[in-house]
């Protein structure tokens, strides 16, 4: 079916079938889209001093796709969630939003993604703290460094020294580093998290890794 994250409209017809298909529940709903914009991606704080209506835009833009269009399609959902039998609601998230990581490896770039999904955690805890009661789990997970479509395209001349500073920064802080996960290999343990986590064994409003920790390479 055809959901726009941001689309309003398209997340009502989204809910319309989803609730024709299921007879009226849902058991899981994960959010998985998000940007990562080509403007912050490699740049810090210091590299828009002299354009910070450019950094203004592209923070807003981040926080649009990555909180926003997270809070309106689980307002346009949780209905279903009521009636689901499991009830779990599962927000993909990142380690680059880990105050540690940021702390220990001084990766200073890509500050609205960041930033966007430090709140996205706070946004899943705070949904845990409405809907626990209820029965519904919230959880942030991280699905690793995955090699995506996206990360496998050369990067720009001017950033592909930064990505190799990544990478490096990476295997200082977890030396047991070698590679990024394959996709299918993200998918299965993210969903092998979602599917060991409760409310009972203490994980709702959780910021955790593909892991299930707080391990996030």
């Amino acid at each position: 079916m055809d959901l726009k994250a941001h689309y309003a409209n398209s997340k009502q017809r989204a809910v319309e079938e989803v609730k024709e298909i299921t007879g009226g529940g849902l058991d899981h709903l994960i959010n998985n889209a998000a940007v990562v914009s080509h403007i912050s991606e490699f740049k810090t704080f210091k590299d828009f001093d002299d354009d910070f209506e450019t950094l203004e835009k592209d923070l807003l833009e981040s926080l649009e796709i990555n909180i926003l269009a997270v809070i309106k399609t689980v307002q346009a959902f949780i209905p279903l969630i009521r009636q689901g039998k499991q009830k779990k609601v599962l927000s993909i998230s990142t380690g680059m939003a880990d105050l540690e990581l940021i702390n220990a490896t001084e990766v200073d770039f890509a500050a609205p993604y960041a930033i966007s999904k430090g709140a996205l955690n706070v946004t899943v805890a705070k949904y845990n703290a409405l809907y626990k009661k209820e029965g519904i789990l919230f959880l942030a997970v991280s699905p690793g460094y995955v090699a995506t479509e996206r990360n496998q395209v050369e990067p720009a001349k001017e950033d592909a020294d930064k990505v190799a500073v990544l990478v490096q920064k990476f295997v200082g802080y977890a030396p047991h580093f070698e590679r990024p996960l394959a996709p299918a290999e993200s998918v299965s343990a993210v969903l092998s998290v979602l599917e060991k986590s409760s409310i009972a064994n203490g994980d709702g409003g959780a910021f955790i890794s593909h892991l299930g920790n707080k391990q996030w390479l």
